[in-house]
């Protein structure tokens, strides 16, 4: 894992401002936002089960998976050009975890 992407999850998961070359953490009153090149690539909502939501943006790239093999319950794996959240194909699309 590079060394980006460990500080961005840290701040990520922690709901801290964070900015390092195409990688932000956004932190509103309501959600963390983590960016990649300017996509929202995941959010950490401040409700009382703090839930994360995650999509690719469209963009099934080596950095977006990295990025979000990172946080906790995340692990996506690619066979064929499809990727696989935890075990299930997935297109991408927004989804809860």
């Amino acid at each position: 894992m590079r060394q980006i992407t460990y500080n961005a999850v840290q701040h990520f998961m922690n709901g801290k401002s964070f900015k390092s070359s195409n990688t932000e953490i956004v932190v509103s009153p309501n959600v963390t936002t983590f960016k990649l090149f300017g996509n929202e690539i995941a959010y950490k909502y401040n409700d009382p089960e703090k839930t994360i939501s995650i999509t690719n943006c469209g963009y099934q790239t080596v950095t977006t998976k990295e990025r979000l093999n990172a946080i906790p319950g995340v692990n996506i794996q690619q066979k064929n050009f499809v990727w696989y959240l935890n075990g299930q194909e997935w297109d991408g699309n927004l989804i809860n975890i």
